[in-house]
């Protein structure tokens, strides 16, 4: 994705982390230290962002913001998920994966455990290695 289309994306996370003043791993610790829970109500990213400074201008605590967004991506991927298919084990895969806050808030809104790799980053060049080797 890109700057321009990057809802529910790493992109997205990465500049909403910026636009707070957080790094990526810093925007997942803060964000569940959060102590209230507000609304955000765009997922576009160049919208998201406005709203993201307007928040901070009327003095919101960024720990807030951060679970919001956080909050927002979930459900977003939760909506999509249920559309698919709910049975079965969930695997969460790529560099989105490592966001300790999006993977706590997708098993709560799931109510399952969530299946990970070690490196969830390298699924992707993993499988296309193998698929690549398999020809």
């Amino acid at each position: 994705m890109n700057d321009r289309c990057a809802a529910g994306t790493g992109k997205f996370l990465e500049i909403m982390a910026r636009s707070l003043g957080f790094s990526l791993d810093q925007f997942a610790s803060e964000a569940l230290q959060a102590e209230k829970d507000i609304q955000i109500n765009s997922m576009c990213t160049v919208f998201a962002e406005s709203e993201v400074t307007s928040l901070v201008a009327r003095g919101e605590d960024r720990r807030n913001i951060a679970l919001c967004l956080h909050k927002s991506v979930v459900r977003r991927a939760a909506g999509m998920l249920r559309r698919v298919s709910t049975d079965g084990p969930v695997v969460f895969s790529g560099g989105v994966a490592k966001n300790r806050c999006l993977r706590q808030l997708m098993e709560d809104t799931l109510r399952q455990a969530i299946l990970s790799a070690e490196d969830p980053q390298m699924t992707g060049a993993l499988g296309a290695a193998l698929l690549a080797a398999a020809v």
